[in-house]
């Protein structure tokens, strides 16, 4: 470990919602190995790592969040980075969703979101570092087959990131979103041992990225690591991609020769 990731995050408190598993607890594991106290925000926080804290949170729940943030600063001494990152997904068009598939998506999507940063942003508001990163999507920007309501989510998230940004930058609290492409998590390879041809399936979901594979969650880390440095204090309002380029590369395919 390299000295400034050793002490780049050192005194610094950073709180992952959606944090135990996935995503989250690379993005956890990254800001503690740069010396973050780490606390996960989650449905169920056992298990966890020895450099994560885990506090039982309901992200749809406004009472829930509040009361684990308080858990947070009463344990850890206050919060200095938030990721928003607890998220879910749901398949199907506009004419096979029902509105509890809207109602569940949106709420904590979006409005968890909100929820959390509202509980945090008085603790933010005490540190001398203060950020929040929201976990985006590419499909914020891209039109992915039957993830609608997923994609329309990751919309509102983008326009989120950049209101939420202005209204306070004039307190000095940095907001950025991440947009990651199609990232393989135990998650993906559940979802892909559902087909008859797995194999085949992980190939197509390599493909979407112009650089021939899926992102991992580790490079989804480093962004949001890079986005709640103390180092980028003048990067705010920002949506970074790490997509393997499918936004906006276009290569040409690869010619097949016997």
């Amino acid at each position: 470990m390299s000295t400034i990731r050793g002490q780049e995050y050192d005194g610094l408190v950073a709180v992952v919602t959606g944090g135990s598993d996935g995503i989250g607890l690379a993005v956890g594991l990254e800001l503690a190995a740069r010396g973050a106290r780490v606390a996960s925000l989650d449905l169920a926080v056992d298990d966890l790592p020895e450099e994560i804290t885990g506090f039982r949170c309901d992200v749809t729940d406004r009472a829930s969040v509040q009361a684990a943030v308080a858990q947070v600063v009463d344990r850890l001494g206050g919060i200095d980075v938030l990721v928003n990152n607890a998220g879910v997904s749901a398949v199907g068009t506009v004419e096979e969703l029902g509105d509890e598939d809207w109602h569940r998506v949106l709420d904590v999507n979006v409005v968890g979101m909100a929820r959390s940063s509202a509980a945090a942003l008085p603790h933010l508001r005490a540190s001398r570092h203060p950020a929040i990163v929201n976990m985006c999507s590419i499909g914020a920007l891209n039109g992915l087959p039957q993830r609608v309501a997923y994609n329309a989510s990751k919309g509102a998230v983008l326009a989120l990131t950049y209101a939420m940004a202005t209204d306070y930058v004039g307190e000095g609290i940095r907001v950025n979103c991440v947009s990651p492409g199609t990232v393989h998590t135990g998650f993906v390879d559940r979802m892909l041992a559902r087909f008859p041809d797995p194999e085949r399936e992980k190939a197509a979901l390599d493909a979407r990225q112009a650089t021939g594979r899926m992102v991992t969650p580790e490079e989804v880390a480093d962004a949001v690591a890079y986005l709640a440095s103390p180092r980028s204090g003048s990067t705010t309002g920002t949506a970074l991609d790490v997509d393997g380029g499918i936004t906006h590369l276009r290569p040409r395919p690869v010619q097949q020769t016997d």
